[in-house]
């Protein structure tokens, strides 16, 4: 069944409407649609920010020459690029669907702990704030990366208490504290909240993808925010965990920090696996191919992301075993991602596709992430890594994975869920430009990045030898149309809500319980939990997806 509403399951309409005063966004609320809807704007502000500082850099890096900007401000603005996206992009737009979606995916009324989750938001505009603050104190910005590796994070030439990089810490250090309040509530709402009938094998992939994601955050962030801590204390109060002037080990930082950032890339990208297994199988009109070990891949995946990090360190003094076991262990990462791609292929294979603009940007970040694999590949080879290490070619395979993968996969889930948030229909046309723009600007941009690094040009640099220069000209280019590609996208969503024609209760005529609910759904989501009866994805089936009251 495709197009059940809490009509039809009820008999009756459901008595919570949904409220359309814009003020809400604004305000404390404790409902998990419009928590989510707070994450995915502030989110995407940011990713203005971020994006306005990518095109500067990119623009001085158009000629060879330092001539745009001073040296230091170049390492300042490349900081808060990094950070910006990753704290203030990835992390939150995710979380935002993850909270939309997944009380509505699962038959729940709200999150299991709604006041925490109403915190947990309102620390990331905190965090921005600070990380804002941080780029104008007298003491100067951070200019140490968005890994802020010591001894350089631990420079303070001003002597100032309070500089940009103590904030950017503390920055970190809220935005670490709300994910892990994040997880703590999604993991509990998982186990403990699903519907009558809702068993494990019957959660949809992305619920079981943010599952796995959130289990990662779990054991795995209060480390990076511990390491942050720590390198805050040996700034401020003189201790020497990371100080090699004091005895402390600059290294063991990089152990801290990778424990969780690598790990935080599957963080990222599962759920944008689990925007794939909702729309390809809607848009070819089959069931998902191979549904079971598609979800079981996504916790294999997070299981061995945990012993993966070490193949960042490979010229950082790691022995020779270890560079052996690490280089096993990360290149083992791929079978349970592969899987999930040929699950994709088959689903799509032999369907009726249908290439509206959800399915183009799933489609086209589809293969901009088999793209990535391959480079991450060659990067988990010691002897490739050692000599590609510290190159743009690791810059390079790292945009294919945040922007071409992820970025991409989020403007798929906006436009596909879209309807159900707004209960406005977007304008094709423009979507479809976004997608071309996009999917250009993308490939212009970082695959220039590969050849780059192969040659040997150095990242973090503001200055380069004359012979990286034509390659450096098209990556710009294609950061410049990545910048316009936006434009298409920002008029499309404000006039579509404000104008937008009515959607259907279910435009793409699609399986789950989110949308056998209004758009946009009630306050408390059903009028009646749902009994669910039915297999996920039984596109081409007449079994009924839940049970009637």
């Amino acid at each position: 069944m495709t197009n059940i509403s809490v009509e039809d399951i009820t008999g009756h309409t459901p008595q919570h409407q949904p409220t359309t005063n814009w003020k809400q966004y604004f305000s404390f609320s404790t409902d998990h649609k419009v928590i989510g809807i707070q994450y995915i704007v502030t989110a995407f502000l940011l990713f203005l920010v971020g994006g306005l500082l990518a095109m500067i850099i990119r623009g001085e890096l158009i000629t060879p020459e330092s001539d745009l900007i001073d040296r230091s401000v170049y390492n300042a603005i490349f900081t808060m690029h990094g950070t910006v996206m990753l704290f203030g992009w990835t992390f939150p737009i995710l979380t935002g669907f993850a909270n939309y979606l997944v009380p509505l995916m699962i038959g729940a009324r709200d999150m299991a702990f709604p006041r925490l989750n109403a915190v947990a938001f309102w620390m990331i505009p905190i965090a921005a704030v600070l990380l804002m603050v941080s780029f104008f104190v007298p003491g100067g910005p951070a200019q140490a990366g968005w890994w802020s590796y010591p001894p350089v994070s631990l420079q303070n030439p001003t002597g100032n208490l309070i500089n940009g990089q103590v904030i950017w810490l503390l920055a970190v250090a809220v935005s670490g504290v709300s994910s892990i309040m994040g997880a703590i509530n999604f993991v509990t709402t998982i186990v403990k909240m699903r519907a009558p009938g809702m068993t494990y094998f019957r959660m949809p992939i992305f619920v079981w993808n943010v599952f796995s994601a959130q289990l990662i955050q779990l054991f795995g962030l209060p480390v990076l925010t511990a390491g942050a801590v720590m390198v805050l204390l040996d700034l401020t109060v003189g201790t020497s965990f990371f100080n090699p002037a004091k005895g402390g080990d600059p290294v063991l930082f990089q152990h801290f920090f990778w424990f969780y950032s690598h790990p935080a890339v599957y963080v990222i990208i599962l759920p944008v696996f689990g925007v794939f297994s909702e729309i390809f199988p809607a848009f070819a009109r089959k069931p998902l191919f191979g549904y079971k070990i598609v979800a079981i891949s996504s916790l294999l995946i997070a299981g061995v992301s945990g012993i993966v990090w070490v193949h960042h360190l490979y010229v950082s003094g790691t022995s020779g075993w270890m560079r052996m076991f690490f280089m096993l262990t990360t290149m083992f990462v791929s079978v349970p991602t592969g899987i999930k791609v040929f699950a994709w292929t088959a689903t799509i294979w032999g369907g009726k596709i249908r290439f509206d603009t959800p399915m183009l940007f799933a489609f086209g970040a589809l293969i901009l992430f088999v793209f990535a694999g391959i480079t991450g590949i060659t990067l988990s080879s010691v002897p490739i890594d050692v000599h590609v290490n510290n190159t743009y070619y690791v810059v390079g395979h790292f945009h294919y994975v945040l922007y071409g993968t992820v970025t991409m996969g989020m403007f798929a889930a906006i436009y596909f869920w879209f309807p159900k948030m707004t209960g406005r229909m977007y304008y094709e046309g423009l979507g479809k430009l976004h997608f071309a723009l996009a999917f250009i600007g993308t490939n212009l941009n970082f695959f220039p990045m590969h050849p780059l690094g192969l040659q040997g040009m150095l990242r973090r640099v503001s200055s380069y030898a004359p012979e990286y220069e034509f390659w450096n000209i098209i990556a710009s280019i294609g950061a410049f149309l990545l910048g316009v590609s936006t434009l298409p996208f920002i008029l499309n969503m404000i006039s579509s809500w404000m104008h937008g024609q009515q959607a259907p209760k279910n435009p793409w005529r699609a399986i789950g319980l989110e949308w056998i609910v209004a758009s946009p759904p009630p306050v408390e989501n059903f009028d009646q939990i749902p009994v669910v009866v039915g297999e996920p994805y039984s596109y081409g089936k007449s079994e009924p997806l839940v049970a009637d009251h």
